[in-house]
């Protein structure tokens, strides 16, 4: 498939400026406006839209060939945003939002528009095939953090929301019959509560919330329905009350055509609506967001404001605010020490200036730029609609009656010649100037100084336009030109006032690219005091713009890993342990432990993401060909000194020194693993609770050296968890040979830390994987202490014989370490990126998915989320599927309900879920009579029912 498609319906004036102005692509973006003077509606809008993209990248294909080619998203945005003057040059949907305080990975310039379209491409790249296009509005914002419920198939599928009814009463409502809740049994638009009362005895009702799926019939119908009979041209068409009331099982417009298409209706699972329609839901649609979270323990940004609503971004302000300073919101401005605030402000275009200005109560000021040097000065109350002529009584303008406003400036209609009289919007009421100085006494006339005579001379002799020829002649290359300068100096404010800004909680990825981009210096280095995490993503973020700029970055980037080991280590390093001969001078000690297959959530237990997240994760363990592949056998040896011996690599070391037992940090040594279990077991000044001159010392007083074997057999990169199940077996031995009173949570704990001082980074799931028997979910809180909570769950979809056989391990003969990768995605984790986040939040809603399905024993759902867990592996890195891989699955996908390739993938093993006994039969057919390679080939997987194992001679 091909990238998906976004088009959008704007204001006429964005069209041309959106491209450049969004940095966005035109093979990926489509913009375009409802013809001059027409109105459409959503319906005959969508039409519109449909045909004009087609018009512009049809490719010589018929529109039916083009329009099931690719999916696209439609977002309707294109109104006169008569309550949202603010915003209504550049368009409501480009309006910008501030970061939320309790979440990682934003964006300091994100807006409507690229915090909508997330959860539309999650819908749309989860929609069967046979629905291609999703039709949304433009002045909402739309949340859930819950996995999607399945799409099913039909012609239209409506989201919906369970709101309180009284809410409901203001929108559109699905309703659908108790016994048969998918289906739209009628739509009706703004019903009363006494209507929804008595539906309510047999229906269940929804909220629409303007996120539908078409098929491509549905969409060829909707055009139909949008033109004139026997004509080409369009008419007013409303998707919602028109179209939608003629939808359903009983719908309330007859019309036969559309009577019959198929109508779904989708709960959004923990979805939540946020309007931007009006001024007022500008203020309280953030405050709702910003409150999403009131556990202080999840919420990043440390700052207390006066007052919870109020909203300052790409902004300089020197005004000390108050409680009092309620429903505040100032963006793209400069708000100077003589300005006297009230509430109930919408701030907006101010450039610099030094004005002594009073806003009473309610009064709001938006300033547009228009041609290359002058200005609109349009100030208006919060609550105006825009609506109305200006003589009658019920037209408000800054708060009060037009009429009355006219009558405290001394205005006539006569005032107001050569304009539109008889609406609001269209009146030309707002002067333009060509300087600062005289847009502060204008406005200060206009707002608040009646009699002002300085201000009322400019208004009257100046260029007066309507708040229609704002929009449509707004500059908006210097309104954006003007907000980057501000934000610019925020990026350095809020990097300077790190412990009370957002700066650290932001996408960092992002933000590296800015400063680049803005040629701004590298945020100071952290002093140690700071928070450690803080520390951590300050010297990645400078580590990337010290690469961007073209210097070396990877003095910084090491000291990331630095800080991250040391808050790893934790209370470990304080931990001395003093290791005790525990066995007899005869006695082998001898551990061994499966390899894991992690079905869902891998990557969530990876530090930093677990550190300030925690992690989900769902995986099994598995024994190879009836034993379990990992071995260590430790003896004492009469010498004092210790030997390393590994069987699978054929080779030989003999530690005599503490300096030879350090360098475990080598690259490629078959050691690095024992070595290092051996210092964090106290045979190391490091870790040792008593003080030894040389380890030949150490190892006298313990009374014999060491003599440790190891055996893996299983190919190393094989993506089973090899090395971190290896190290926790290797610190189980040593711990029953030593005395040291491990548990196994404690032996799981050291194996993080030991890869920390490997420097081979990685989470903690994959020697809970192994140490811990059967299939279970494992999950950990935030913090540096990361301590799962096991939750053992059933072992019937391995254990039955009629599910038992369908579960196939292959060995594709093809490995890739995870080092590399490890660096990668680890690197973005540091950085907040918000793409990264993304996934891995929803990777860890999916684990909990994986083991309810588990729970409830559903052998095909199970085997479905493992497909899903592979498509969120590949989504987070690229290269985990390569086309040596891709083409052993290609020869055996129709045969599977699920499969992946454990670990960070690229090769190793390759786990199936066949979707039957016989399909397993036909699987193994394949692939053994037409091996990959040489060293490709199946191994019997048995889900292990002991973990790690410790015994003696």
């Amino acid at each position: 498939m091909n990238k998906m498609q976004k088009l959008l319906s704007v204001p006429s004036n964005l069209v041309d400026y959106f491209y450049e102005l969004e940095q966005v692509t035109t093979d990926e973006w489509f913009c375009t406006s409802d013809p001059e003077g027409s109105k459409l509606g959503s319906g005959g809008g969508t039409t519109w839209l449909l045909e004009s993209c087609y018009r512009n990248k049809g490719n010589n294909l018929s529109f039916d060939e083009w329009l099931r080619t690719d999916k696209r998203i439609l977002l309707h945005a294109g109104g006169q945003s008569r309550r949202l003057p603010g915003y209504a040059p550049s368009g409501k949907i480009l309006t910008p939002i501030p970061v939320f305080r309790w979440e990682r990975g934003q964006k300091l310039n994100q807006n409507l528009l690229s915090l909508q379209l997330p959860l539309y491409e999650r819908i749309l790249s989860q929609a069967p095939q046979s629905l291609h296009t999703l039709i949304a509005s433009g002045d909402v914002y739309i949340r859930s953090d819950k996995p999607l419920q399945p799409i099913p198939e039909a012609d239209v599928v409506c989201y919906g929301l369970w709101v309180d009814p009284s809410l409901a009463t203001h929108h559109g409502v699905y309703v659908s019959e108790r016994n048969n809740p998918a289906e739209l049994d009628f739509m009706i638009q703004k019903p009363t509560l006494g209507k929804l009362e008595e539906l309510s005895k047999t229906h269940i009702f929804l909220m629409d919330i303007g996120v539908w799926l078409l098929s491509d019939k549905a969409i060829r119908l909707l055009m139909q329905k949008s033109r004139k009979e026997e004509s080409t041209d369009l008419t007013y068409y409303d998707l919602y009350s028109e179209f939608g009331l003629a939808l359903g099982n009983h719908p309330l417009l007859p019309d036969p055509e559309l009577n019959e298409l198929s109508v779904a209706i989708l709960p959004l699972q923990g979805g939540e609506f946020y309007h931007y329609g009006t001024s007022r839901e500008l203020i309280s649609s953030t405050l709702s967001l910003q409150n999403k979270v009131y556990d202080q323990r999840r919420i990043i940004h440390r700052k207390i404001k006066p007052n919870p609503a109020m909203f300052i971004q790409n902004s300089c302000t020197s005004v000390d605010l108050t409680a009092g300073n309620a429903d505040l919101w100032i963006e793209n401005s400069y708000v100077s020490q003589g300005w006297q605030l009230s509430s109930r402000h919408i701030i907006t275009g101010v450039p610099v200036n030094q004005w002594t200005i009073t806003l009473p109560e309610g009064v709001c000021v938006d300033i547009v730029p228009v041609g290359d040097k002058e200005w609109a000065v349009r100030p208006y109350g919060m609550n105006d609609a825009f609506r109305g002529s200006l003589t009658a009584t019920d037209t408000h303008f800054l708060e009060k009656p037009f009429t009355q406003w006219m009558s405290e400036r001394n205005l006539t209609l006569e005032d107001f010649n050569g304009t539109n009289t008889n609406d609001l919007q269209a009146a030309g009421i707002f002067p333009v100037v060509t300087n600062v100085e005289e847009m502060g006494q204008v406005l200060r006339w206009m707002v608040s100084e009646a009699r002002q005579e300085a201000g009322k001379e400019i208004w009257k002799h100046a260029t007066r336009l309507s708040a229609d020829k704002i929009a449509s002649q707004a500059n908006l290359k210097r309104l954006y030109a003007q907000r980057e300068e501000f934000t610019r100096q925020n990026w350095v404010s809020l990097a300077r006032n790190y412990e009370k800004s957002v700066f650290y909680q932001l996408d960092l990825q992002h933000a590296a690219d800015e400063f680049v981009r803005l040629d701004l210096d590298a945020p100071d280095e952290l002093p140690e005091e700071a928070q450690l995490m803080s520390r951590i993503h300050n010297h990645m973020l400078r580590s990337r713009i010290n690469s961007r700029k073209g210097t070396d970055g990877e003095a910084e980037k090491l000291k990331a890993f630095e800080l991250l080991r040391d808050g790893l280590l934790g209370e470990i390093s304080n931990q001395k342990s003093l290791p005790q001969l525990n066995v007899y001078s005869d006695q082998i000690v001898w551990g061994r432990s499966p390899v894991r297959i992690d079905v869902a959530g891998g990557w969530t237990d990876t530090p930093p993401y677990s550190l300030y997240s925690g992690g989900n994760v769902v995986n099994l363990a598995i024994e190879l060909n009836g034993q379990p592949p990992l071995q260590v056998y430790i003896k004492p040896c009469n010498e004092h000194h210790i030997i390393l011996r590994s069987i699978d690599m054929g080779a030989m070391e003999i530690i005599k020194t503490y300096e030879e037992l350090s360098q475990y940090k080598k690259v490629g040594s078959p050691f690095s693993i024992p070595k290092a279990a051996l210092v964090l077991a106290g045979f190391h000044p490091d870790f040792s609770a008593e003080h030894y001159g040389t380890l030949s010392e150490q190892l006298e007083a313990f009374g014999a050296g060491l003599e440790i074997t190891l055996l893996a057999a299983i190919p190393a990169g094989s993506g089973l968890g090899t090395s971190s199940i290896l190290a926790s077996t290797v610190l189980g031995a040593v711990n029953d040979f030593c005395g040291l009173a491990w548990d196994k949570n404690e032996i799981c704990r050291r194996t993080l830390v030991l890869e920390q001082l490997l420097t081979t980074g990685g989470g903690w799931q994959d020697q809970y994987g192994g140490v811990l028997h059967g299939i279970k979910l494992l999950q950990t809180e935030d913090g540096f202490n990361q301590s799962p909570q096991v939750r053992w769950l059933p072992d019937y979809l391995f254990s039955e014989p009629g599910f038992k056989e369908c579960h196939l391990l292959y060995y594709t003969g093809i490995t890739r370490t995870a080092k590399g990768i490890l660096g990668e995605i680890v690197s973005s984790m540091f950085l907040n990126s918000s793409a990264h986040l993304s996934l891995l939040a929803e990777m860890k809603a999916h684990a909990l998915d994986m083991a309810e399905a588990v729970q409830r024993g559903h052998f095909n759902r199970y085997a479905t989320l493992v497909g899903k867990s592979w498509m969120q592996n590949k989504a987070l890195d690229s290269g985990t599927n390569p086309p040596s891989v891709e083409a052993i699955i290609d020869r055996i996908k129709d045969y599977t309900l699920g499969y992946k390739l454990p670990g960070a993938g690229g090769g190793g093993y390759l786990y199936m879920v066949a979707k039957d006994v016989e399909a397993a039969a036909r699987i193994k057919e394949i692939l053994t009579n037409n091996p990959p390679n040489a060293r490709a080939r199946f191994v019997r997987m048995d889900l292990s029912n002991k973990g790690l194992q410790i015994s003696r001679s």
